[in-house]
C-alpha cells in the first residue's frame, strides 16, 4: 500500500499589525443646485475631518472654503437651475486632503476678479468667495473656464 504523502502546511509567523482606522481615500457626491445641498456637504466635511482628526482651526478653514465653493456653484455657476447638478469629489494623499467642486454653468473669468478688500468693493453683498477660498485653502486651482475649483488642505499631525 502506498503511504499518503500529504505536505504539512507550514504556518508562517507574521508580526501582528496594529489595527488602523480605515480612512476614506475618495468619495464623490452629486448634488442638486439648491441651498439644501450645503447641509450634505457640511456632513461630508464633518465625517472627513473626524476621520482624519483635523484640528478645529483647520476644520473651520475647510468648512468655510468648501461650502463657499459649493455655494458659488449653486448660485453663480448653475444660477440655481434645478436641472443642473454640482459634483463634489473628495480625495486624500499622505500629505493633503482635497476637494473638487464642479458645476454645469458657463464658467467665469477667475483671473480677473475685483479685489473684495478694495474700499470701493467693501459694501458689495458678494464677491468674497474666491478670496476666502484662496486664503483658507493651502492650494486653489480653477479649471474648465472656472466651472471647476480644486481646494487642497495640508494634513497637519494632531
Amino acid at each position: 500500500m502506498k503511504k499518503d504523502s500529504k505536505a504539512k502546511a507550514v504556518k508562517k509567523k507574521t508580526p501582528k499589525k496594529k489595527p488602523t482606522k480605515a480612512k476614506m481615500s475618495k468619495q464623490q457626491l452629486e448634488l442638486d443646485s439648491a441651498s439644501e445641498s450645503i447641509h450634505v456637504v457640511e456632513k461630508l466635511i464633518d465625517t472627513i475631518c473626524s476621520n482624519y482628526k483635523v484640528n478645529e482651526d483647520h476644520y473651520g478653514n475647510i468648512l468655510v472654503a468648501v461650502t463657499e465653493a459649493v455655494n458659488n456653484a449653486i448660485y453663480h455657476g448653475n444660477k440655481s437651475n434645478p436641472t443642473k447638478k454640482i459634483f463634489v469629489t473628495f480625495s486624500s494623499s499622505a500629505k493633503a486632503i482635497s476637494f473638487t467642486v464642479r458645476d454645469q454653468g458657463e464658467g467665469f473669468d477667475y483671473k480677473h476678479l475685483p479685489d473684495p478688500t478694495d474700499p470701493t468693493n467693501l459694501e458689495k453683498p458678494n464677491g468674497r468667495g474666491v478670496f476666502l477660498m484662496q486664503h483658507l485653502a493651502d492650494d486653489v486651482k480653477f479649471s474648465e473656464r472656472g466651472r471647476c475649483v480644486s481646494l487642497s488642505f495640508a494634513i497637519v499631525a494632531n
